[in-house]
């Protein structure tokens, strides 16, 4: 196995926690992304240190184009060749369309799909001329079925299936494959926030396997969509959502 280096960007969260972890164990260089002023990054680095884990960590804004730039600029001085880029970073700001606000629809869009524009169009050059690169974006089963109170989230999440669809064209001939995930309800600390009478009349009874997902799972699916066996993969949204959403 080739090592290389990724770049995971929300990867202090649960699930890029969970990714970090699985490309780190793959034998991978792994760089994790913090928000200035909102994480900080030392304490993170502490606890995975403990656990074994080494990662390095850059300060960015993903929905700001220009503080993307500048991360950019600072991993490439500092001769950073990121191969692997993974699209993790989001947030939600929920509400019916009627009561949502434009600064709510706005914050999700830049942090959830501005992001992806952001990050991989400043990285996936370099990829182009080394001839290798994987990027692979997290979208969601709500990016595909909607739902309710998430117009912007679901918009966004959408927005990056075809976005992933249309590079994997402009690159496939470039040695760069460019994919999505959609996973369903996960156990994370933002689901764990639902009430239990709630999970289990309402969320989980939509979910044919009865259960919510797990980070591993799908972090499990992202390191295989980044490895050298996945060369011939391209274009794919793969769900990974319990059967709630098939198609």
């Amino acid at each position: 196995m080739t090592k290389r280096t990724a770049l995971v960007t929300g990867g202090m969260g649960c699930l890029g926690e969970a990714i970090a972890k699985t490309l780190h164990d793959a034998g991978h260089t792994v760089w994790v992304t913090y928000f200035p002023g909102h994480e900080e990054p030392e304490p993170w680095l502490g606890r995975l240190r403990e656990q074994g884990y080494e990662f390095r960590a850059v300060g960015v804004d993903v929905s700001d184009y220009e503080s993307c730039r500048q991360c950019a600029e600072q991993l490439a001085a500092d001769d950073v060749k990121i191969d692997m880029l993974i699209n993790n970073a989001g947030i939600t700001r929920d509400s019916s369309l009627g009561k949502m606000s434009k600064s709510n629809w706005d914050a999700v869009l830049r942090t959830n799909l501005d992001s992806v524009f952001n990050m991989t169009g400043l990285l996936y050059g370099a990829m182009v001329e080394r001839g290798w690169g994987r990027i692979v974006s997290i979208s969601s089963v709500n990016g595909s079925k909607g739902a309710y109170g998430q117009t912007n989230y679901s918009a966004a999440k959408a927005g990056i299936v075809g976005f992933t669809k249309a590079l994997a064209l402009e690159v496939a001939r470039k040695g760069v494959t460019v994919n999505a995930v959609s996973p369903g309800y996960l156990d994370t600390p933002m689901v764990a926030q639902v009430p239990e009478d709630v999970l289990e009349s309402q969320v989980l009874p939509q979910i044919p396997m009865g259960r919510l997902g797990k980070p591993l799972e799908i972090a499990a699916l992202v390191a295989f969509m980044c490895s050298e066996p996945a060369a011939f993969m391209t274009g794919a949204n793969v769900a990974m959502n319990g059967g709630q959403h098939m198609y």
